[in-house]
C-alpha cells in the first residue's frame, strides 16, 4: 500500500519535469526566428473572413474550481458511536418549535435551532424635573439733611430707627411660623417641610381659639384657622364679600407721583406769574412693592393614579407691624389749613380658591358606537420627579430726613423722599400633556406664602421763631397691603379608589408587556380616544411652591419750619409738608394645576391640610431722636440765598434729594432711588 503511494508521488513529479522541458524548448525555438525586413515584399491585406460555423452546445461561464477528494487509506477500529440520544434531543427541540410556530429555514446541527423571544414594550424617556430658586434683595439707605436757613442746626442720629425695625421683625415672628423654611432640592428635604407644616397645623387645630384676638391692646388682630373656606376673602381675620381694590387705597404721593403723559394739544404750559410764594415739602411718599406670581402646570393630565400617599398642604401667613406716632408743634396744630390726620391703613388679605378644569369638547362622543383606545405609548421616569419654585423677595429701605425749611418769597419744592423700590418675579411652567399619569410612590403638593410688612413712620414737625401758623400738614396716610392667593385646579372632586386594572397597567409597564390591559381600554374617562399617551413615574412626585416676601421701611422725618427772615416780604405764604403717604405692598399669587380632569385614583392615604394666619401689631414707640456725635450726615443739602427775596422776578427753587444721582463720592450714592427690580 505504501509502495503505491510512493509510485504515485514519483509519477506526479516526473510529469511536472516533462512540462517544464517542453516550455523551455518552445521558448528557444521562438527566439531563433526573425521578422520580415524593411526591404522585404509587402504582404497583401487579408480580407475579412467569416467562417460558417454553428454549434448546438450551450456556453457556460468558466469555472476554474476543481473538486478533488482523495480516498482514505486508513481505517481506525474503535467502539461504535451511539446516536440514539442525539435523535431524541432533536425530536424534543422540533416539538418545542412546533408549539411556538417558529419557521425554520434549514435543519442542521441541533445547536443551529434559535428560539426567538416575544416582542417587548417600547418605552420612551419622560420629562425631567424643574427647579427654580429666585432671590431678590433691595437695600436703600437715603437719610437726607436739609437746612434752608442761614443758621446752624445739628443733624440727628437715626440709628434708633433701625433698632426699632429689628425689634418689629422679632415681634412679627409669632405670626409667621413658616418664614424659617429653608430651600431644598431633595425629596427628603421636601418631606421634612411637609411634616413640619402638618405638625404645626395639627397643634394649631388642637389649640385653635376660633380667631379670638389677643387681649394685648396693640394687637389689631390675631386670626388662625385650619379650615379656611374656599372662595372666601379674609381681611384682617374677617370674612368679606369682595376683594379690596389696591388703587382705592394708594395714597397720593404728591411731588413723587409719576408725571402724567402730555396731551396732544398745543396749549402753552408756561407760567406767567413768577411771584408766587409757596413751599411744598415731601419727605415721605416712599413706595416699596413685592410682586410674585407662579402658574404651575407640572404634568398636564386628565387622569392620574397615585400608588402611595397624597399630601396636600396650603399655608398662608401674613403679618404687619408699624409705628406711626407723630409729634406736631402746637403752633401748627392751631392752623386752620392743617390737613386732618388720616393715620395708617393696614390690611392682610387672603384668598383660597378651588376649581375643576373644564376641557372643551368639539364633538360629543357617539353613545351608540363608542370609541375606546386600542394602543398606547408609554414614557417612563426612573426615580423621583420634582417641580420646585422657591421665591424670596426682600426690601430694606430707610428714608429718615432731617430738614429746616422756610419760605423764600418764591415757589420752592423740596422732595427728599419719593423712593420707589420694586421686586417683581413671574414664573409660568408649561409641562407636557399625557392622558394618564401613574405615580409609583407618594405625592407631596405644598403651597406656602409668607408676607411680612414693617413700617416705622414716627415724625416730628416743629415750629421755630415767630411763625405764621398757615401750613398744611400730612404726617400719616400710610398704606400697608399684604395680599396672598392660592388657587388649586383639578382636585375639587373626591379621590377615587384604585381600580385593579390600574395596578395591572403598572405591572404591565414594569414587565414591558406590549399588550394594553383590557380594563384600561374600556375606562369611561378615555372614551373617544384612539390611543393613550401614558407617563409612569417609578418614584415620588413633589410639587412645591414657596413664596416669602419681606418689606421693611423706615421713614422717620424731622421737619422744622423756621420763620422767614423778612416776614414783611412774605405775606400769605402757602406751606405744605408731607412726611407720610408711604406704601408698603406685598402681592403673591399661586395657581397650581394639579390635574386637568376630574379623576384621581389613590391607593394610599390622603393628607389634606390648610392653614391661614393673619396678625397685625401697632407699636406706640416714644423714642426721641438725639443729635449725631460729631459726624457728618449722609447728604448735606444747603439752600442759602442772601439776595433780597422781595424782588418780583425772583426765580423758583426746586430741591430733589430723593431722585438725585449726584454726590456719588459720598456714601451711599442714591443709585436705587427711582426703581430697583
Amino acid at each position: 500500500m505504501h509502495i503505491e503511494k510512493i509510485s504515485e508521488i514519483i509519477a506526479h513529479f516526473i510529469g511536472l519535469f516533462e512540462m517544464t522541458t517542453d516550455e523551455m524548448r518552445l521558448r528557444a525555438n521562438y527566439a531563433e526566428g526573425a521578422g520580415p525586413g524593411a526591404d522585404g515584399p509587402a504582404l497583401p491585406d487579408q480580407d475579412a473572413f467569416t467562417a460558417a460555423f454553428s454549434s448546438d452546445l450551450q456556453l457556460k461561464d468558466y469555472d476554474p474550481g476543481i473538486n478533488y477528494k482523495s480516498g482514505s487509506y486508513e481505517i481506525e477500529f474503535g467502539p461504535a458511536r451511539h446516536f440514539g440520544r442525539v435523535f431524541e434531543e432533536s425530536l424534543e427541540k422540533l416539538a418545542a418549535i412546533a408549539a411556538k410556530d417558529i419557521p425554520l429555514p434549514h435543519f442542521g446541527d441541533p445547536t443551529d435551532i434559535v428560539l426567538t423571544d416575544e416582542p417587548e414594550l417600547t418605552v420612551f424617556a419622560g420629562p425631567g424635573s424643574a427647579i427654580s430658586h429666585v432671590l431678590q434683595v433691595n437695600a436703600l439707605y437715603d437719610d437726607d439733611y436739609l437746612d434752608m436757613t442761614d443758621g446752624v442746626h445739628a443733624p440727628r442720629d437715626t440709628s434708633f430707627v433701625i433698632e426699632q425695625l429689628a425689634d418689629f421683625s422679632t415681634k412679627a415672628e409669632i405670626f409667621t411660623p413658616f418664614a424659617s423654611l429653608h430651600r431644598t432640592d431633595t425629596y427628603d428635604g421636601a418631606l421634612k417641610i411637609a411634616e413640619d407644616l402638618q405638625n404645626y397645623i395639627r397643634n394649631a387645630r388642637n389649640t385653635e381659639d376660633s380667631g379670638v384676638a389677643s387681649p394685648d391692646s396693640d394687637v389689631t388682630h390675631h386670626f388662625v384657622t385650619t379650615e379656611p373656606m374656599d372662595d372666601k376673602v379674609y381681611v384682617n381675620g374677617k370674612v368679606e364679600a369682595d376683594i379690596p381694590v389696591l388703587d382705592d387705597f394708594l395714597p397720593d404721593r404728591g411731588l413723587a407721583k409719576l408725571p402724567e403723559e402730555p396731551d396732544d394739544s398745543n396749549t402753552s404750559v408756561e407760567q406767567d406769574d413768577p411771584s408766587g410764594n409757596s413751599l411744598d415739602v415731601t419727605a415721605g411718599a416712599n413706595l416699596v412693592v413685592n410682586v410674585a406670581s407662579v402658574i404651575n402646570t407640572g404634568v398636564i393630565t386628565s387622569v392620574s393614579a397615585v400608588m402611595g400617599n397624597y399630601h396636600q398642604i396650603d399655608a398662608i401667613s401674613q403679618a404687619f407691624v408699624y409705628s406711626d406716632n407723630d409729634e406736631i408743634a402746637s403752633a401748627l396744630h392751631s392752623s386752620g389749613h392743617s390737613a386732618e390726620e388720616t393715620g395708617t391703613i393696614a390690611k392682610n388679605i387672603a384668598v383660597f380658591e378651588q376649581s375643576t378644569f373644564e376641557a372643551s369638547r368639539h364633538a360629543e362622543p357617539d353613545s351608540a358606537d363608542p370609541t375606546f383606545p386600542n394602543s398606547w405609548r408609554v414614557s417612563v421616569i426612573d426615580g423621583d420627579v420634582s417641580f420646585v419654585q422657591w421665591i424670596e423677595q426682600y426690601h430694606f429701605v430707610t428714608d429718615n430726613d432731617t430738614m429746616t425749611v422756610t419760605t423764600s418769597g418764591s415757589e420752592a419744592t423740596v422732595l427728599t423722599g419719593g423712593n420707589t423700590s420694586i421686586n417683581f418675579s413671574s414664573f409660568f411652567q408649561m409641562g407636557l400633556q399625557y392622558d394618564l399619569v401613574i405615580i409609583g410612590g407618594n405625592v407631596l403638593d405644598i403651597n406656602s406664602i409668607t408676607q411680612v410688612s414693617l413700617l416705622y413712620d414716627n415724625d416730628w414737625v416743629r415750629a421755630e421763631g415767630d411763625l405764621d401758623p398757615g401750613a398744611d400738614l400730612q404726617t400719616g396716610n400710610n398704606l400697608i397691603w399684604n395680599f396672598a392667593s392660592i388657587h388649586n385646579v383639578g382636585t375639587g372632586g373626591p379621590f377615587e379608589a384604585m381600580p385593579d386594572y390600574m395596578v395591572d397597567t403598572q405591572k404591565a409597564i414594569e414587565d414591558r408587556d406590549p399588550n394594553m390591559p383590557e380594563g384600561l381600554s374600556f375606562d369611561v374617562d378615555f372614551q373617544g380616544y384612539a390611543g393613550l399617551d401614558v407617563l409612569y413615574i417609578t418614584g415620588n412626585l413633589y410639587d412645591m411652591t414657596i413664596i416669602k416676601q419681606v418689606s421693611i421701611l423706615g421713614d422717620s422725618d424731622d421737619v422744622t419750619q423756621a420763620a422767614s427772615t423778612i416776614l414783611e416780604n412774605n405775606p400769605d405764604a402757602t406751606v405744605t409738608i408731607d412726611t407720610g403717604s408711604n406704601a408698603v405692598v406685598n402681592i403673591a399669587e399661586i395657581v397650581d394645576y394639579d390635574s386637568f380632569g376630574q379623576t384621581t385614583y389613590l391607593a394610599g392615604q390622603l393628607y389634606s391640610d390648610a392653614i391661614l394666619i393673619q396678625g397685625g401689631l401697632v407699636e406706640h414707640d416714644t423714642t426721641q431722636p438725639q443729635p449725631v456725635d460729631d459726624g457728618l450726615a449722609n447728604e448735606v443739602i444747603a439752600f442759602l440765598d442772601n439776595d433780597d427775596p422781595a424782588g418780583g422776578d425772583s426765580a423758583d427753587g426746586v430741591i430733589n434729594a430723593g431722585h438725585d444721582f449726584s454726590w456719588s463720592s459720598t456714601h451711599p450714592a442714591d443709585v436705587m432711588q427711582a426703581m430697583v427690580a
